[in-house]
């Protein structure tokens, strides 16, 4: 069920300046037919609210109207598409300005956007249809008054409105002096007004953190906590990146293949050094069919890489069988715990029979896999599944054969008329959270099973830190 959540506004501090500042993912651009709208306001009806929305070709747009036409009308001439980043948006709002382009400004990543397809500016003073309130349940995320709630697959972080206050972007983040990049304020000082509210501080909590207690309701479905956040992004399924015939959803964390075709999707984030664990359930349509692996980043741009034992140049993901073990710099053990290809050895158990629960730990430095099934690791003596007990001696997977020394290694899943649900570290299968979630040695993370010592969810802190 698509997801959207509303609330009643009150008196006003002003309906001619506010601002709202959020940080938002979108996982999959394009995703949905239409755009999708992340906030409206609607005072009585269609013709009477302000919103803002994503179009389906990747623009952001603002449009305020009332019965008399539209008052407001920007959109970029930016495409926002990409899915593994985290953007800030402030829209910064004052009609008593005399310069028209500055009673609307937009801004991504602390700098000014100027470059628009379609401007329409407010005349001054004018008061807006986004900000008026005196309406019950007419204030929405993910959803417009009179239409329906929104299948996008997005992220939304710290998102804050100032009732009466024109504010920049310094006031919600600032550039890192190290990095250079555009880095988040979690508790910036900045006054909410009457109707201001600050939502999804460090939660999924329907409750404003900004003191003036105006809360949202649920409107449909079920907001889902996430450990992906501007400050860390955790590793995900790449919607940009995956095989024809595979369907990417829940935030990029589910791949379905449901036409017995062989093709895979991979990781967002690549590992190059270090130890690394994630997690995956594994649930079958009929066959009982599917792959685990690793792919080199040359399986994924076709750099001198034989594919099914005759060479290509085409990257996978264009077309024709892809599934991990296929290539020469892949590696991938089938559900019956056989390396399918170019051999059948055994390396560990089957994962054929029911939903299980897989385990990965990557040592990269001694090119070794090891793999769980439901908490249980393989046993190297008899390649199936051995002890609940992780031991660096005891079923470890050689590698090196297939993936190569040196680059970027990206975790992958083969799914084949069944379905993966993957968890890097977010603590969800599917919509599905994980009761009791366990943290790596960082603190990070929330996984099914304990990550092994030494090992670490793949997101950028603990890759800078340990990759």
């Amino acid at each position: 069920m698509a997801t959207s959540i509303k609330r009643s506004k009150g008196s006003q501090s002003s309906l001619q300046i506010g601002t709202f500042s959020y940080w938002i993912k979108i996982a999959t651009p394009n995703s949905v037919s239409g755009g999708f709208q992340v906030y409206s306001n609607t005072v009585e009806n269609d013709n009477n609210r302000g919103y803002w929305q994503y179009t389906s070709a990747g623009k952001w747009r603002m449009v305020d109207n009332d019965a008399s036409g539209t008052h407001i009308q920007l959109r970029t001439n930016r495409l926002f598409r990409d899915s593994n980043a985290w953007t800030h948006i402030v829209i910064r709002i004052d009609t008593t300005q005399s310069t028209n382009s500055d009673r609307v400004r937009l801004y991504v990543n602390g700098v000014q956007e100027t470059s628009f397809d379609q401007t329409d500016y407010p005349a001054q003073n004018e008061n807006l249809k986004i900000f008026e309130g005196g309406q019950t349940n007419r204030e929405y995320m993910n959803r417009i008054y009179g239409g329906s709630p929104q299948s996008a697959n997005w992220y939304v972080s710290h998102f804050h409105y100032c009732d009466g206050q024109s504010y920049g972007p310094d006031s919600f983040g600032s550039t890192d002096a190290t990095t250079g990049e555009w880095s988040i304020k979690t508790s910036p000082s900045v006054t909410y007004g009457n109707q201001g509210w600050f939502m999804f501080k460090d939660d999924a909590s329907l409750n404003d953190d900004s003191g003036n207690s105006n809360n949202w309701s649920s409107d449909s479905g079920t907001i889902q906590k996430s450990e992906d956040n501007p400050s860390n992004i955790f590793a995900t399924l790449n919607p940009l990146f995956y095989s024809a015939d595979v369907t990417i959803s829940d935030g990029n964390t589910t791949a379905v293949e449901s036409s017995n075709n062989w093709r895979s999707a991979y990781s967002t984030l690549g590992v190059s050094t270090g130890k690394w664990y994630w997690e995956a359930q594994i649930s079958y349509q009929s066959g009982n069919e599917g792959y685990f692996g690793l792919a080199h980043e040359d399986h994924m741009n076709g750099y001198d890489v034989t594919y099914g034992g005759s060479s290509q140049t085409a990257a996978p993901n264009r077309g024709g069988y892809d599934y991990l073990g296929y290539s020469t710099k892949s590696f991938g053990i089938y559900s019956n715990g056989n390396q399918d290809y170019p051999s059948t050895t055994t390396y560990t158990g089957a994962y054929n029979a029911s939903t299980y629960v897989m385990s990965f730990a990557l040592d990269l430095p001694n090119r070794k896999l090891y793999v769980a099934r439901n908490g249980v690791w393989t046993n190297a003596s008899n390649n199936d599944w051995g002890s609940s007990t992780f031991n660096a001696s005891t079923g470890d997977i050689d590698i090196s054969g297939k993936i190569p020394a040196s680059g970027f290694v990206f975790p992958g899943f083969s799914p084949n008329e069944s379905t993966w649900k993957v968890n890097f570290g977010n603590g969800y299968f599917g919509t599905t959270a994980i009761s009791s979630p366990q943290q790596d040695d960082a603190g990070l993370g929330n996984f099914q099973y304990n990550p092994p010592t030494g090992y670490y969810s793949i997101c950028t802190k603990n890759i800078n830190t340990y990759g």
